[in-house]
């Protein structure tokens, strides 16, 4: 069935259908997941108590303000929690200040560049080619705030900007903001370096965490808001365990610089902020106090390992010379630049229930031709896969993408292994629910 017979009979449901259709699918991917391994790296599953925080009478409620000063009554219990979110959020991340209002990274990155600059303002940032996230660039974010972005020099082996060039990039476009941080993300940014450029030229450091804020919480990573920036955001779903969202953090101790984050999230670039996914923030934010440097450090342990064992089964593994990965992130390239290997890859892999992402790697200019994979391992380490299980999945790629075989019969190996992995750790009542089981 092609594209448009698919329209067609979407179109023609009843409402009822539709019901059962959108129920149906729901199912479907639920299955999907819990019969496959999922290892796109934006990407992870929630606890039981996070459910159940999610799935209550707050997702159809607001509170547009911060607790204590509302814009509605009803407030007053959802002012208990988000008073104890901001308290565990600053405790979690080291922060001097925590909002925890955003909808998303790239909304708490919108909100940022509200708050530290003025449209036509200048920033640097790294390049999409580079591994630069879409909001970065003028297709998103900072085009949406109307911002002239210069992208840093790139250091292909070290997979990080080239050092002395971006610093002497920032020294002579003097930006409004400097932004660090990427969607492919292997290694600490050289932070200290380029903050200090930044701050000899007057400009705001802002570091990008999303997909990696889960190791900084951990430790396992870097320190950002130690290592010179004003202003860090991230996501709430990716290395950090939680239900979709954001967050907004800085180690400022400026009373009115916090206003101005504030401001820039309500009523700057959020009215309602799904109460429901703060309060499943929160929940996420104590079972990361409680279990989240073991998360961590087991999520880069796992993401080493399943490097090296790519490295030996025969794949074109990037960074080798640094050994592969220091965070949850392995890169691998499948053909030649802009050869859409990448997605033939990725297409393959899904056949066996193995799902990943194209995703460009320096030297392709073709988005949806990209040469290759950005490969996660935190969602199976969630569930309590470890190294070993690290190399029998590498094994299952190599199968499928160098000696050829039907993904579909791997696909029945797949299954089996991931049968005994279907319970979320590092939480709380890990045994009490299935970790794909519908809400």
């Amino acid at each position: 069935m092609n594209l448009m017979d698919v329209v067609g009979l979407m179109t023609s449901l009843s409402p009822r259908e539709s019901v059962d259709a959108v129920l149906t699918a729901s199912a479907r991917s639920t299955n999907l997941y819990g019969h496959g391994l999922g290892m796109i790296a934006s990407e992870n599953i929630i606890s039981p108590n996070v459910k159940r925080a999610i799935n209550t009478d707050l997702h159809g409620r607001y509170a547009e303000g911060l607790p204590g000063k509302r814009y509605y009554q009803g407030c007053d219990d959802f002012d208990t929690i988000e008073d104890i979110g901001i308290n565990l959020a600053k405790k979690v991340f080291r922060a001097n200040f925590a909002n925890i209002q955003s909808i998303s990274g790239t909304v708490s990155n919108i909100g940022a560049l509200k708050a530290l600059a003025k449209p036509g303002d200048s920033i640097t940032a790294v390049s999409t080619a580079d591994g630069g996230h879409i909001s970065h660039a003028r297709m998103g974010a900072v085009g949406v705030r109307d911002l002239n972005v210069s992208t840093y020099p790139w250091n292909e082996e070290r997979m990080e900007p080239d050092i002395d060039a971006s610093c002497a990039l920032i020294r002579e476009i003097q930006p409004r903001i400097t932004l660090v941080g990427q969607s492919v993300f292997l290694f600490p940014t050289p932070l200290k370096e380029l903050a200090d450029a930044a701050h000899e030229v007057g400009s705001t450091v802002m570091y990008d965490g999303a997909h990696v804020l889960g190791l900084i919480a951990g430790g396992v990573f870097q320190d950002p808001l130690r290592e010179g920036a004003d202003v860090m955001t991230g996501s709430s779903h990716k290395t950090f365990p939680g239900p979709q969202g954001g967050f907004l953090l800085s180690s400022s101790e400026d009373e009115a610089f916090h206003r101005r984050l504030n401001n820039a999230m309500f009523p700057g670039v959020c009215s309602s902020y799904h109460l429901h996914h703060v309060a499943g923030k929160v929940v996420a934010m104590a079972e990361f106090e409680a279990f989240g440097q073991a998360y961590a450090t087991d999520i880069v342990r796992n993401a080493k390992k399943f490097g090296e064992s790519l490295a030996s089964e025969g794949f074109d593994v990037l960074a080798e010379s640094r050994g592969y990965t220091a965070s949850h992130q392995v890169l691998t390239r499948h053909g030649d630049i802009d050869s859409g290997a990448g997605a033939v890859a990725a297409k393959r892999l899904e056949e066996a229930g193995i799902i990943t992402n194209m995703n460009m790697l320096p030297g392709d200019t073709k988005a949806m031709n990209p040469s290759g994979l950005r490969l996660g391992v935190q969602e199976l380490t969630r569930v309590g896969m470890g190294v070993n299980e690290m190399a029998e999945v590498a094994s299952l790629y190599a199968r499928i993408l160098i000696h050829d075989e039907d993904p579909k019969s791997v696909r029945e190996d797949v299954k089996h292994l991931k049968s005994d992995f279907q319970y979320v750790q590092y939480c709380f009542d890990s045994e009490s629910m299935p970790a794909y089981e519908g809400m």
